[in-house]
């Protein structure tokens, strides 16, 4: 069976965006400095590794708030993979591409499963990731951490109930300290026990 993994950049203190993001300044203010390490994803090293191993997934779930703010992804998130936006909400209008609405969280693990088939399906959003992990749905985590503090803004695990979820780590990557220190990011990979 596919497994569900969330892949998130964050900050140390656990934004994933900074202030007052919006479809103007989809990473807030100071944002984008999350996705430096993103400059090294077609290098040998740790970052082109998780980043091949994220564009290699068969399917993608992602909440409507990322979807959006991303630009809808021009209807393609990579290589014509199924995307699943989990939604309160259907729009009238259909979806681009390979986008499906889906507004059930068991629903929408279940079909993107199905689609990711022997594949893994990968995870955008924090709505998306704490909706996943209500639910039991969510089988991994990989966090991608970058050494910076962005004090304010969205962050990952903000709206979960006050239950212990325990993680079994899985795996941990760091760029080389020799590497520029904008582009430093250390990669945890969880699994989340149930």
């Amino acid at each position: 069976m596919a497994i569900i993994r969330l892949y998130m950049t964050m900050s140390l203190d656990v934004y994933v965006a900074g202030p007052h993001d919006d479809a103007d300044a989809p990473m807030g203010i100071g944002g984008f400095r999350l996705f430096n390490w993103l400059d090294r994803r077609n290098d040998p090293g740790p970052s082109g590794q998780v980043y091949a191993e994220a564009v290699a997934t068969r399917a993608v779930i992602s909440g409507r708030r990322t979807y959006e703010l991303a630009g809808r992804w021009q209807g393609d998130h990579h290589d014509g993979v199924p995307v699943f936006v989990l939604t309160h909400d259907v729009p009238d209008e259909p979806p681009p591409g390979s986008i499906r609405y889906v507004t059930d969280v068991h629903g929408c693990a279940a079909q993107a499963r199905a689609a990711a088939g022997d594949g893994d399906v990968l995870v955008h959003g924090a709505g998306a990731a704490q909706a996943l992990l209500k639910a039991g749905e969510l089988d991994e985590m990989e966090l991608h951490v970058v050494p910076v503090l962005l004090g304010q803004g969205r962050r990952l695990f903000d709206n979960l109930p006050p239950n212990h979820i325990e993680l079994a780590p899985i795996r941990h990557l760091q760029t080389p300290h020799n590497e520029d220190p904008a582009h430093h990011v250390t990669h945890l990979r969880y699994r989340v026990r149930r």
